[in-house]
């Protein structure tokens, strides 16, 4: 038996797992999506939705809470990268990067109560606010709600980025500099180019991180602030409007937003590398 038919038979594992706990589930979302309880087959479930300026203001702060969040937090985390870059082969650089896995963990209902505990309603940061006169944070609104998506990405962005940053060397910002270019254009012509691939595909994975959470938020507001992922859950277990194949359409809506997302991402890298190469 050769390596290709023993690599072959080494995937099946990983495509009967596939099959069944990727592709089965999402079938089954797709065709219940098209269930219409007590009529029948039909695209009203999506009509509903499209139409319900409830549903509609859902997917609206779901696409602003994930957006403002990605975008800090890809922020933040390039910073943080380059940073650590600089302090390579330093205890502060190990710490530093073995601190960001674990943080990279802590989410949903443990993330929600440190959160509380410190900018709720009589958090220990909002009454230190409140004692100097200042206004304090509100973190059950949609501002407190980017701040803790933020802080959830980007211990998955500096982890994306990590290696891409790793791979810039020193010896290309000496080579620029001996060319007489500045360090504004060193950062223009060669550094961003070659991470512009890495910023837009951990854009696209902070995207989908944020757009699908679901433990954060329900834990932090107990299900009342209206985004797609709370609506699903209500639709899927609630008492009084239970009806799961609403639901399933509402999730196809939500994973076609997803694809939109990554089709732009696409044609975007692939536009700005043919422009490169030109």
């Amino acid at each position: 038996m050769n390596n290709k038919k023993i690599a072959l038979l080494a995937l099946i594992p990983f495509a009967v797992f596939f099959l069944l706990f990727e592709f089965a589930p999402l079938l089954w979302v797709a065709v219940n999506s098209f269930y219409v309880e007590d009529i029948g087959w039909g695209i009203q479930n999506y009509v509903d939705i499209i139409s319900s300026k409830f549903y509609v203001q859902s997917m609206i702060y779901s696409i602003k809470i994930t957006w403002w969040s990605s975008l800090f937090g890809l922020v933040i985390a390039i910073i943080g990268t380059y940073s650590l870059t600089t302090l390579k082969f330093s205890k502060l650089h190990h710490f530093l990067i073995s601190f960001n896995t674990v943080a990279s963990n802590f989410a949903g209902i443990p993330l929600s109560f440190a959160f509380i505990i410190l900018i709720g309603a009589n958090g220990a940061f909002n009454l230190i606010l409140k004692h100097f006169g200042v206004d304090i944070i509100n973190l059950y609104s949609q501002t407190g709600i980017i701040i803790i998506y933020t802080y959830f990405q980007i211990p998955l962005a500096v982890l994306l980025l990590y290696p891409a940053f790793d791979a810039i060397k020193k010896e290309w910002q000496e080579a620029a500099m001996l060319m007489g270019a500045s360090h504004l254009a060193y950062w223009r012509y060669i550094v961003i180019p070659m991470l512009s691939p890495a910023l837009l595909g951990t854009l696209v994975i902070l995207f989908a991180n944020a757009l699908g959470a679901y433990a954060t938020i329900y834990a932090l507001t107990s299900g009342n602030f209206n985004v797609m992922p709370i609506r699903i859950g209500a639709l899927v277990s609630g008492d009084v409007s239970l009806n799961p194949y609403m639901a399933s359409a509402l999730s196809v809506y939500l994973i076609a937003m997803m694809m939109l997302i990554v089709i732009a991402q696409r044609y975007i890298a692939k536009r700005y590398h043919y422009v490169n190469k030109a």
